[in-house]
């Protein structure tokens, strides 16, 4: 799987310990930035990320900054993306399951590195259910269809 991943300066670190978790389970990761824990704006990496999502040059992405709360936001301003703010294990399952996420946002400060690595690995493997959720994902797409008008 084509993993983007996405951080500010304070997601730096937790960045790096996903970067080589994913490659080591030979998954190919695209580093969209921060490159260096000097202060920056998310919007900036996180739209790199999920617009890789949307234009299909990776299959899914992981994006960090602090709270996790403005890279949610700044992704889901990207058509097709559907970004998912996770807190949990269980959080991380359902929105694969119902929602479809191909955006993955994860706040640094919640999480050390190892339990992060749990999610992303949790929320890679899961899979959407279709059905009863398929009809909510296309009324979200049909949202989006109205927005662009």
């Amino acid at each position: 799987m084509r993993i983007g991943l996405a951080s500010d300066h304070r997601g730096f670190n937790l960045k790096h310990s996903l970067i080589n978790y994913l490659e080591e389970k030979n998954h190919k990761v695209i580093d969209f930035g921060t490159f260096s824990k000097d202060p920056c704006d998310y919007p900036d990496y996180t739209y790199l990320a999920a617009s890789a999502v949307r234009n299909k040059e990776c299959d899914r992405a992981v994006i960090i900054c602090y709270t996790g709360i403005g890279s949610c936001i700044a992704a889901n301003k990207v058509r097709g993306v559907r970004a998912a703010l996770v807190y949990s294990l269980k959080s991380a399952v359902f929105t694969r399951r119902h929602n479809n996420s191909n955006v993955l946002v994860l706040p640094s400060h919640l999480f050390k590195a190892d339990y992060a690595k749990r999610i992303v690995s949790r929320w890679l493997k899961e899979e959407f259910e279709g059905g009863r959720h398929l009809r909510r994902i296309k009324k979200i797409r049909d949202i989006e269809d109205k927005e662009s008008i």
